[in-house]
């Protein structure tokens, strides 16, 4: 559900009225046991501390880079879409095209926990695999077989952290009322979000027909990091899980997430050819909160490549600063 600071206090924050929210801690993970289950007992080996609760402003669409603070040089980034807002004033350091409607890949497992968590279901409830959650459409492949159960904890883990097709599938399936009322919660939440240009038909990501821009993902990201399972779950770097009797390591789709030069409060990545390489984070750089939106990157590392150049131009920015005034 949503924490204590509830529906107005994320939509202040939106709006860039209310202070960043503060995380609170996460602290359950010990799913039930059941036949083939997956999870007995998961173990973080890096869960990043995290922070919540970005401001999220409204601005007009712009056709090349705008850096709109101190420019110490080029900001070559190679993502077709880009929003980078400080969370402490809701304004934009960086943008590029963030009103560009595209696919949005796995990032969409992001909307899938939120609706789950918001109906408040038993997360220690066994739920299975079934052959409805074989991914038809792009042939993507899955370490769940078929008739594999797992607690629903242990499915938005995988969804979020190694971004398991089958698992968030199972989530939306299991859902009181079935693929169509989950999918109709997702809309209902979506606008709740004010996500006006975004379009949800399914709980995964694999349809192209997914869509938002990188301002409304960044209102999505204010309001999952309102969540400590979300951000529990989406910065931990893996976790050792029994299937089928075996232990298996499963680890976060995100790099930067095991990375000690980077302090991420939240994370999702995502990708179908459609879309390219995706990347949304709720991270601290030189000092300042902020909400990285990284959409349609070329290239299997452009995305990190894009977020390491964001954080080392910010933090070049404030030295330089930092010299000016001393």
């Amino acid at each position: 559900m949503m924490g204590k600071w509830g529906v107005p206090l994320l939509l202040a924050a939106l709006l860039g009225l209310a202070p960043p929210l503060h995380a609170a801690s996460a602290g359950k993970a010990e799913p039930a046991t059941a036949k083939k289950a997956v999870g007995k007992k998961f173990a973080n080996k890096k869960a990043a501390k995290p922070k919540a609760g970005a401001a999220v402003s409204s601005r007009k669409a712009a056709q090349h880079v705008a850096v709109l603070v101190d420019d110490p040089g080029h900001l070559a980034l190679s993502s077709t879409a880009v929003l980078v807002l400080d969370q402490n004033t809701g304004e934009a350091i960086v943008e590029k095209q963030p009103d560009s409607v595209q696919p949005i890949a796995s990032i969409t497992k992001l909307m899938t926990a939120m609706v789950v968590l918001d109906a408040g279901l038993d997360l220690n409830e066994v739920i299975s695999i079934g052959v409805e959650d074989v991914d038809w459409l792009k042939g993507s492949t899955s370490r769940l077989a078929v008739g594999t159960t797992m607690t629903r904890e242990t499915a938005l883990l995988l969804a979020l952290m190694s971004s398991e097709n089958r698992a968030a599938k199972a989530l939306g399936r299991h859902y009181p009322g079935g693929l169509p009322a989950f999918v109709d919660a997702m809309k209902a939440k979506a606008a709740l979000l004010g996500m006006e240009s975004s379009h949800f038909e399914e709980p995964t990501g694999l349809s192209s027909n997914n869509v938002s821009t990188a301002h409304d993902l960044a209102r999505l990201v204010a309001a999952a990091a309102d969540y400590p399972e979300i951000r529990l779950f989406s910065t931990t770097a893996s976790a050792r899980l029994e299937v089928h009797g075996r232990i298996r390591e499963f680890v976060n789709t995100n790099t930067l997430v095991r990375s000690d030069d980077w302090e991420i409060g939240l994370s999702k990545t995502g990708y179908i050819s459609e879309a390219g390489r995706c990347l949304v984070m709720q991270a601290t750089v030189a000092g300042k909160p902020v909400v990285i939106v990284l959409l349609d990157s070329n290239g299997k590392m452009t995305r990190v490549g894009d977020a390491n150049r964001i954080k080392r131009w910010m933090e070049s920015a404030t030295i330089a600063s930092s010299r000016r005034s001393a």
